[in-house]
């Protein structure tokens, strides 16, 4: 069957930490290994609270700066220096936007409230035709309702789409509902095996 659509995750696909110096650093400077330092701000309550929309992403980083014993505004900063490192994948951004309209682009990410301002504020997304996030839905992959949540919304069958995500259990779990999927590993090969699936699919 054709693939109508080409659902992408966010975090660690279309934007990607490719310099960990910033985070080292910052993890140095608070007194901290820098692996407690990613837990917290990606693994703790307060960042699932967030994915799932019960509480902002200002209340979440509110959470890590008094786990951290620091101030709000140091907690401002922290912040900034925490992304620094972080880098978007541009040649996967204008292949996604090259796709349409002959190919529908949807984004599924657990992400917290900020994520739709961001993408608005770097001026990508016109690449998506719906965006899916988690904390405005409070579904999280790999819940199979995010991924039917989001394939109603672009009206695609699940045969007619691919998913494309870096965790192999968010993959796993859009092959079980019907879709193809791909796990993202390094860009260009990753790229290179999307085009060939594209392609076999036309």
């Amino acid at each position: 069957m054709t693939l109508r659509a080409v659902f992408v995750d966010f975090g660690g696909v279309l934007l990607r930490t490719e310099d960990q110096g910033p985070r080292l650093r910052l993890a140095e400077r608070l007194g901290v290994p820098a692996g407690q330092l990613e837990k917290l701000v990606f693994e703790s309550r307060s960042s699932l609270q967030a994915s799932t929309g019960e509480i902002t992403e200002e209340a979440h980083w509110q959470s890590v700066g008094d786990a951290l014993g620091i101030s709000r505004q140091e907690t401002e900063l922290l912040t900034a220096e925490f992304f620094a490192g972080d880098r978007l994948n541009t040649d996967l951004v204008e292949f996604l936007r090259g796709l349409r309209p002959q190919c529908r682009v949807g984004l599924i990410s657990n992400a917290w409230s900020g994520l739709r301002d961001y993408i608005t504020r770097n001026q990508f997304a016109d690449v998506f035709d719906e965006m899916v996030i988690s904390a405005e839905v409070g579904l999280v992959k790999p819940d199979p309702r995010i991924y039917r949540l989001a394939l109603e919304r672009m009206n695609v069958p699940p045969e007619a789409s691919l998913f494309l995500d870096d965790m192999p259990a968010n993959v796993q779990a859009a092959l079980s509902i019907g879709m193809h999927a791909l796990q993202f590993v390094q860009p260009a090969e990753t790229l290179a095996e999307l085009k060939r699936l594209l392609s076999d699919h036309r």
